[in-house]
C-alpha cells in the first residue's frame, strides 16, 4: 500500500530531521528567541529579497490563518475568500470563532479575480445599509489554491490594486507555496509575493517539516505586541526552537525548494499515468496536487493497494479523488499506482 492521501503523511525530510537530532542537547531559550530562529528568519528575509520583514514561527496553517487574520482585522471586519477557499471550507468555523466573519465571493478554478473583487466590494459601498455589515478589511487567497492552480503575476498585482483602492489588507496563505513557486507553469516568484502582500506565510509542515509555518509582514505591520496576542490565543509554542531549527534547514542549500520541485515533478509523471491510462482529469493542477475523476465501482479496487483523498462528486456515478505527491514520494510509489490504475 502506497498512499498519496496529503504532502504531509510522512515525517520530516531527513535533512531537517537530521537537525534537530544535532541540535536536540543544546540548552536554548525558549518561545523564539532562540539563535536558530534569528538565522531561519534572516534566510527567510533574504529569500524573499526584504531584508527589514518580519518573522514568526506558529505551528500549524489554521492555526495560523486565524491568529494572523484575528490580529490583523478589527473588530468589525471580515475577511474576504473564495466560496472554495481553505478558510471557507476547510477550517471548521476557525475563523469565525475569532469573531471574524469569512465574506465569499464566486471563484474561478479555485481563485478570486480582480474584477470580481472589486465589483463585490463596489457593490458592498454602493449598499445604503452597508454600516450594518461587516466591513472587509482584508482579501484572502491560497497559492496554491484548494485545487492545485495557481495565481499569475497579473492576477495577483490586480487584487492588490484592488486593495489598495480600498484600504483593505492582502493575506497569501502558502500553506504549499514552495509547490507553486517549483511548478512548471508560475511567473510568481517569492519576491513578487513579500512585494504584493501585506503578510503571507511559508508552510512547512507540507513541506517537509514536521510542523511549522512562518508567518512573513512585509510593510513593517506587524500587530502591536504580536507575541503576546499570539500567547493571548494559546499559540504561543514554548520549544520555539523546534520551528527554528526546522526553517533553518528548509532555507539552508535550497532545502525548501528543492523538495518543492521533487513533489512537483512526482506529480507530473503521476499525471502522464493517469493520462496515459485514460484518466480524466478534474482540473489540470501544475502543482503536486492532482484531481481526477474515477467510476465509483473503481474507487474500492484502486484504494486496496494506493491511498487518496475523495474531494466531491460531480454526478452519481463519479467522484473526484486527489493524489497529493510530497518530498517522500517515489517512482517506486508511482508503479504501484499505475498497477492499480492497469487493474
Amino acid at each position: 500500500m502506497v498512499s498519496f492521501v496529503s504532502d504531509y503523511t510522512t515525517g520530516a525530510h531527513p535533512e531537517v530531521l537530521a537537525k534537530l537530532a544535532e541540535t536536540n542537547l543544546e540548552p536554548l531559550p525558549g518561545y523564539g528567541a532562540d539563535p536558530y530562529c534569528e538565522s531561519a528568519k534572516e534566510k527567510i528575509r533574504a529569500a524573499c529579497g526584504l531584508p527589514e520583514a518580519e518573522v514568526f514561527f506558529l505551528t500549524g496553517g489554521t492555526q495560523t490563518n486565524a491568529v494572523v487574520i484575528s490580529t490583523m482585522l478589527k473588530d468589525w471586519e471580515g475577511v474576504i475568500a473564495a466560496k472554495t477557499g481553505h478558510v471557507s471550507v476547510h477550517e471548521a468555523g476557525a475563523i469565525e470563532y475569532t469573531g471574524h466573519e469569512v465574506l465569499e465571493v464566486e471563484q474561478a478554478d479555485g481563485k478570486i479575480r480582480p474584477e470580481t473583487l472589486s465589483a463585490y466590494l463596489a457593490a458592498y459601498y454602493a449598499d445604503e445599509s452597508h454600516e450594518h455589515m461587516t466591513f472587509p478589511g482584508m482579501v484572502y487567497v491560497s497559492h496554491p489554491t484548494e485545487y492545485g492552480t495557481l495565481y499569475t503575476k497579473a492576477e495577483l498585482e490586480g487584487i492588490a490594486a484592488v486593495c489598495r483602492e480600498y484600504g483593505l489588507r492582502l493575506y497569501l496563505d502558502g500553506a504549499r507555496l514552495t509547490y507553486g513557486l517549483m511548478s512548471r507553469n508560475t511567473d510568481l516568484t517569492l519576491q513578487d509575493i513579500a512585494r504584493l502582500c501585506d503578510v503571507f506565510y511559508i508552510g512547512g509542515t507540507k513541506a517537509g517539516a514536521l510542523c511549522g509555518e512562518a508567518v512573513v509582514f512585509t510593510k513593517g505591520n506587524m500587530p502591536a505586541h504580536f507575541l503576546t496576542s499570539v500567547k493571548k490565543r494559546g499559540a504561543l509554542l514554548a520549544k520555539g526552537r523546534l520551528l527554528g531549527v526546522q526553517f533553518d534547514a528548509l532555507f539552508t542549500d535550497d532545502l525548501y525548494f528543492r523538495i518543492g520541485k521533487h513533489a512537483v515533478d512526482m506529480a507530473e509523471k503521476m499525471k502522464d499515468i493517469f493520462r496515459a491510462r485514460g484518466i480524466p482529469l478534474f482540473i489540470d493542477s501544475p502543482t503536486n496536487q492532482q484531481f481526477v475523476i474515477l467510476e465509483n465501482g473503481k474507487l474500492d479496487r484502486i484504494a486496496e493497494q494506493a491511498a487518496f483523498e475523495v474531494w466531491e462528486k460531480p454526478d452519481e456515478r463519479h467522484t473526484v479523488v486527489r493524489f497529493a505527491a510530497g518530498w517522500s514520494t517515489t517512482e517506486a510509489d508511482l508503479a504501484v499506482l499505475d498497477a492499480a490504475l492497469a487493474e
